[in-house]
């Protein structure tokens, strides 16, 4: 899959793409909202992992956002991966998120939530916390 990691943070953008690369998954990383819409707006993605407090525009504002670009796939899945706490899996799902993986995040939460992105693209969102 090609998956947009958006997170503020270089380290855990590193983290993320060395994990999702030894899976055989291709990761295009950006440290803001903006990088990240400018880059929907161009390019196609099967999976987004998107950080919620970052500088500037906050992951949700960022999927409000997306949906409003015309050649923005609605159905490519977005996951929260974030350390966000104040937030259930509900909350995210109601906000337009696919899923929620919390931070910090172990390898097997983070495949699994991937795991079940390519599983269940075509039946709608991840109804689940990963655990």
């Amino acid at each position: 899959m090609h998956v947009l990691h958006v997170d503020d943070h270089a380290i855990n953008r590193r983290l993320v793409r060395e994990i999702l690369g030894c899976f055989g998954h291709e990761v295009t990383d950006v440290g803001s909202g903006d990088e990240a819409l400018d880059l929907a707006r161009h390019r196609a993605f099967d999976l987004v992992l998107m950080d919620i407090n970052m500088p500037g525009m906050s992951g949700i504002e960022v999927v409000r956002r997306l949906s409003a670009i015309p050649c923005w796939d609605r159905d490519t899945p977005v996951i929260a991966l974030t350390s966000e706490v104040s937030r259930t899996l509900s909350d995210y799902i109601a906000l337009g998120f696919s899923g929620y993986v919390p931070k910090p995040t172990t390898i097997a939460e983070l495949m699994q939530a991937v795991d079940q992105c390519v599983k269940k693209h075509a039946a709608g969102p991840l109804v689940r916390r990963v655990a």
